[in-house]
């Protein structure tokens, strides 16, 4: 199993946009967490089309694109053209989930579907076939900062069960909103293996805080 730290440029300081990314690529990040928001589907407004294909041109790493919008399949032929390589989409936002996994992957992309906290994990149970990732909301989207959810340890651990007996081993589960240095391990423990950090690298030394996060993970990848 893979396990990828994918920091979430959510928490980066816009001002110094393309130079906080370059710190973590250069830190050896392979994955870039871009958090794409309408002000609809969450009460914020973050990154667009213009603003995630200016950062492909300065950066080799891993688009994951988290779209956090309204009916996201409007979308992915732009999403194909800014760079990205993985497009996830909220259950809670498609109206035909199986249709929207079957455009990202005509687009040539990796498909993955993203739960809210409170959302049943029955929601994805049916799609598993087409989703190459699971993205677990630890917290509320639409803000950074936030705390994470401690009954999201369990739900992780569920989905981890559910997808290898439903014989989908190969499914990553990404976890993302409030993670940091402290609940790390626990995560990995549960079963995610795509950890999503925002806060705890960019808030502070990045380099430092990076490698801290990453030491975790490579301790438990060891084990």
């Amino acid at each position: 199993m893979i396990y990828q730290l994918a920091p979430s440029i959510l928490s980066a300081d816009f001002n110094r946009l393309g130079e906080q990314i370059s710190i973590v690529e250069n830190c050896g990040c392979e994955w870039l967490h871009i958090d794409v928001m309408d002000g609809m589907f969450v009460p914020s407004i973050s990154f667009g089309m213009p603003v995630i294909s200016n950062i492909r041109k300065e950066s080799d790493m891993y688009f994951d694109v988290h779209m956090m919008v309204e009916d996201p399949g409007r979308y992915i032929t732009d999403m194909k053209e800014t760079g990205a390589q993985l497009v996830t989409v909220h259950a809670e936002a498609c109206k035909h989930l199986d249709r929207v996994l079957g455009q990202i992957h005509d687009a040539g992309m990796e498909a993955g579907v993203a739960l809210n906290p409170a959302t049943p994990l029955c929601m994805v149970e049916n799609v598993f076939s087409k989703a190459d990732l699971i993205l677990l909301m630890s917290v509320n989207p639409g803000f950074g900062g936030q705390s994470y959810i401690p009954y999201m340890t369990k739900k992780i651990r569920k989905l981890r069960c559910m997808i290898e007996d439903a014989g989908y081993p190969d499914i990553m589960i990404e976890v993302d909103g409030g993670v940091n240095k402290d609940n790390l391990e626990t995560i990995l423990d549960a079963g995610a293996n795509i950890i999503v950090a925002g806060s705890a690298v960019f808030k502070g030394d990045i380099e430092e805080n990076y490698f801290a996060l990453q030491d975790v993970i490579d301790k438990f990848r060891g084990q």
